[in-house]
């Protein structure tokens, strides 16, 4: 009798198992994205050598570029505002880039958490002509947050 309820429970065990599917854990999910989310700033002003650049998130989630001379004061008349940003993750350690496009050309700032320096700047702007020639590559630092 007694092999008879340790076989059915035996059984029981393994047909449970078998049947068993992996739940994905929500709360795990959404604090990744959100920990990615965190570290995207809604607005940032970067300074290069010739360049300031103020990006900001718009409330439709996409970004705003706008760029002044290196010298000019962030509150005159920016000298290129492109629209329609979108922000590009690259891979699971933090960094990543927003690509604008404007007139054939491809602006792209990068955000660098994980390099293989640690004198590495925070920011770093590429931008690329039609044919995807890289034209322009400057180092950026955050002048405001």
């Amino acid at each position: 009798m007694i092999k008879h309820i340790l076989l059915g429970t035996f059984c029981l065990a393994q047909f449970s198992f078998v049947y068993a599917k992996e739940v994905p854990n929500p709360k795990t999910d959404r604090f990744i994205t959100s920990s990615v989310v965190q570290q995207v700033p809604k607005t940032v002003i970067i300074k290069t050598k010739k360049f300031k650049i103020r990006i900001d998130k718009q409330p439709n989630g996409k970004y705003l570029y706008q760029s002044w001379n290196a010298n000019a004061k962030i509150t005159a008349k920016p000298s290129m505002i492109i629209s329609d940003g979108e922000l590009v993750p690259d891979g699971s350690g933090g960094n990543y880039y927003i690509n604008f496009n404007n007139e054939g050309h491809s602006y792209q700032v990068w955000r660098n958490y994980l390099t293989d320096s640690a004198k590495k700047a925070p920011y770093t702007l590429v931008v690329n002509d039609a044919n995807d020639r890289e034209i322009v590559r400057q180092d950026g630092y955050v002048v405001k947050n």
